[in-house]
């Protein structure tokens, strides 16, 4: 999606969930100039446990900046914040799937309903706005073997990941129904800095500090794809501003570990062992294997993902040597 607003840079921006992981370093590379050029950004975040206000502290220098604490749910704050909008990227969401299994109310409130509160109100506005729900591998379901294109049948098997599908499939319905103009990502796992420490990566880095060990779901064979958060919003960037509405893209980070190996790679980099792996109980219903296939995002938009693994992981370990302060308070509240 090519128009004049694109090329000369005059975009006004809502981006909701901005103060999480993903969200929130969504909105610090614009303001470091690594993504799109904007008029304004508006950025609103419910505040919840995984929602970190200080993770958007450099977008202070962004001209015409907002934040606003609020719920995508609540029609009212949503309404008032699409004025003079064009384009809302939708990072809000429950996403801890260990969370969605002890209790799914919320991943369906925030995951489905708000997308729908989203949707409504950008229908009511009358007016022109993109609207990008950013989703998961997860709908996907496992997968033995090959990648998952993007007209492969969605097989979720958590209540996040049934949550996530539900939500799209309900900005794909908007775009059938009324013509609104709806792209949908699909990004397998991410990793890097200010990512919530429940997460396998930070959660096994943090642990290690501590001086505890690493707890490795059943047998350790369970496969992901990595993907660098930097190169997930290059993506993100890239489907927003060129991306045919209507359309799902995969953002793929073209490294498949399992979660042994992964383990391995965090161990050594940190000069631990395997004395510090402490195998637990299996998740209910883990899926065995997660494997996109980017070709659509690489021939249509160009996408290819920059950071290498290692390197993206040395950073990411760096980072939480040195922001414990950061962390420590969220892993004990």
């Amino acid at each position: 999606m090519e128009t004049e607003r694109d090329r000369s840079g005059q975009l006004n921006l809502l981006v909701t969930g901005a103060a999480g992981f993903i969200g929130s370093n969504f909105v610090r590379m614009i303001a470091k100039g690594d993504l799109l050029e904007v008029s304004s950004v508006k950025v609103l975040d419910k505040l919840t446990y995984a929602g970190v206000k200080a993770n958007l502290d450099s977008a202070a220098d962004l001209s015409r900046y907002q934040f606003i604490e609020g719920d995508i749910c609540d029609p009212e704050v949503v309404s008032e914040l699409l004025r003079e909008v064009d384009a809302v990227v939708n990072f809000a969401a429950e996403s801890h799937v260990d969370r969605s299994i002890s209790g799914a109310a919320d991943f369906v409130q925030t995951n489905i309903v708000g997308v729908q509160v989203l949707l409504d109100a950008i229908k009511a506005s009358g007016r022109e706005i993109r609207f990008l729900q950013v989703s998961t591998d997860e709908v996907y379901g496992s997968i033995e073997s090959g990648s998952w294109t993007e007209n492969w049948p969605l097989q979720p098997n958590s209540p996040y990941s049934a949550s996530k599908a539900s939500g799209e499939l309900l900005a794909r319905s908007y775009n059938r129904t009324h013509g609104m103009d709806v792209v949908i990502t699909r990004c397998s796992n991410n990793y890097g800095t200010h990512h919530f420490p429940e997460k396998l990566i930070p959660l096994f880095i943090t642990n290690l500090i501590e001086g505890k060990k690493v707890p490795v779901y059943g047998t350790g064979e369970n496969v992901r794809d990595w993907l660098h958060v930097d190169d997930h919003c290059r993506g993100i960037h890239s489907v927003l501003m060129n991306g045919r509405s209507g359309e799902v893209y995969n953002i793929g980070g073209g490294r498949e570990l399992t979660n042994n190996e992964i383990t391995s790679l965090i161990l050594e980099a940190m000069g631990a062992d395997e004395s510090s792996i402490e195998y637990v109980q299996d998740r209910k219903g883990h899926d065995l294997r997660y494997s996109v296939d980017w070709t659509k995002i690489n021939r249509e938009l160009g996408y290819e993902p920059k950071v290498k693994f290692e390197d993206g992981l040395r950073e990411t370990i760096q980072w939480y040597r040195d922001n414990e302060a950061w962390w420590k308070p969220l892993k004990n509240r």
